[in-house]
């Protein structure tokens, strides 16, 4: 079968468009923490550990987590080591979505935050950094680390 060019580039076209932003969960803060997970999938903290390690979330950049076997890059945040045992799934959900809400001076990303953000690269305008279920792939990885 023989496809015309303009069918062609449709199809080539298409399938390099990035999908449209998904829509952000709707959530609600009570004191320091998101109670409900932000997604009705299972998490997985094998996932959780493969985004604190990777590029994507650069988590690296400034916490040390040994337990990645991965180099950590600085220290201008805590260290990750045990954290599961100081901080519940909740408090870790809102630490990861919005930390400026609990420290408005935070130099860490808000995750799952589009809004009142300035100086976001034209790529990422109207984007969160993680979506919902890495938000709680994180969460459950960081549940973890005792």
């Amino acid at each position: 079968m023989r496809v015309p060019a303009w069918g062609l580039l449709c199809a080539v076209t298409a399938a390099c468009a990035a999908p449209p932003p998904q829509a952000l969960v709707a959530y609600r803060v009570d004191g320091d923490a998101i109670l409900a997970p932000l997604s009705a999938s299972p998490a997985d903290p094998l996932r959780g550990r493969d985004i604190i390690a990777g590029r994507d979330a650069n988590c690296l950049l400034c916490h040390a987590v040994p337990e990645t076997g991965q180099r950590f890059m600085g220290n201008i945040a805590p260290p990750l080591s045990g954290i599961g045992a100081r901080l519940s799934a909740a408090q870790l959900r809102l630490r990861i979505v919005d930390q400026s809400r609990l420290n408005p001076e935070t130099v860490m990303p808000s995750y799952y935050k589009i809004d009142g953000l300035n100086r976001v690269a034209a790529a990422w305008r109207g984007k969160p950094v993680l979506s919902a279920g890495q938000i709680e792939d994180l969460v459950a990885y960081l549940q973890t680390l005792k």
